[in-house]
């Protein structure tokens, strides 16, 4: 990882966890996987290509957490959440095709990569009022997201290979809401949106089920979406993937 991105995910992870010396009053740390199979188009200087049928990339199970911090009095509440992906595909394309430089042909197998780090820094208030007028059982709130996307996708046939990568980052609205079915059933919801026209936009959505086990210590499942079209430095993609995610946690 670039000297760059390493800074960046220092910074955020200082400013997640040194307020905790400062009385922060609550804590939810989770670890999960997700399955999920992008789906799409992308183009780097030349015609967009399939990821199904062309590169051929298949489901990958996701590694992703997420740390929340609940901060007292009127300090901004702290979200953090990463997600990383590799997905790899072999065969051949369904066509001839430009990627870069090189002509990458359906004559030959060609192999593929795709790579997507992402890094969710949000900061949020409870929306006032809500959680008291209803008795505790539903919560909204809502913030400003960042999210950092690092990709990077390699093509490669017969020897030869071109590769693009870029680390972008991108402000996003952020929206929470957690509703308390019983004591210890929940169902929570989070939206992480950015729509800039029809050149960029990003929609990361999810809902889960979480269930406290003893303790505590939790258990969740749920379903997460994502909806992205970015367009940097000659690399345009074009891709929405879905998929079911299991998560284990604690809270205090």
């Amino acid at each position: 990882m670039k000297f760059g991105k390493s800074l960046y995910i220092l910074a955020v992870l200082s400013f997640l966890f040194l307020p905790l010396n400062a009385a922060a009053i609550g804590i939810e740390a989770a670890l999960g996987v997700w399955n999920v199979k992008p789906q799409g188009d992308l183009a780097y200087r030349g015609d967009p290509v399939s990821l199904e049928d062309d590169l051929k990339l298949g489901y990958d199970v996701r590694i992703f957490g997420r740390v929340k911090v609940d901060m007292p009095l009127m300090i901004p509440n702290i979200y953090f959440m990463f997600s990383r992906v590799k997905n790899d595909g072999d065969g051949s394309s369904t066509g001839d095709f430009v990627f870069g430089d090189i002509l990458f042909s359906n004559a030959s197998p060609l192999s593929s990569s795709l790579e997507m780090d992402e890094y969710d820094l949000a900061l949020y208030y409870g929306i006032p009022f809500i959680k008291t007028a209803t008795l505790g059982k539903l919560n909204i709130d809502a913030g400003l997201n960042i999210k950092l996307v690092d990709l990077d996708v390699t093509v490669s046939q017969s020897g030869v290979s071109e590769s693009k990568q870029y680390t972008v980052p991108l402000p996003m609205l952020y929206l929470g809401g957690q509703l308390q079915i019983i004591k210890s059933l929940s169902l929570e919801a989070e939206a992480r949106i950015i729509s800039l026209g029809s050149a960029d936009y990003f929609y990361d959505l999810l809902g889960r089920v979480k269930y406290n086990l003893i303790g505590p210590a939790f258990i969740a499942a749920g379903y997460r979406y994502e909806d992205a079209q970015l367009d940097r430095r000659g690399l345009r993609i074009i891709s929405w993937t879905g998929g079911p995610f299991l998560e284990i946690g604690l809270f205090f």
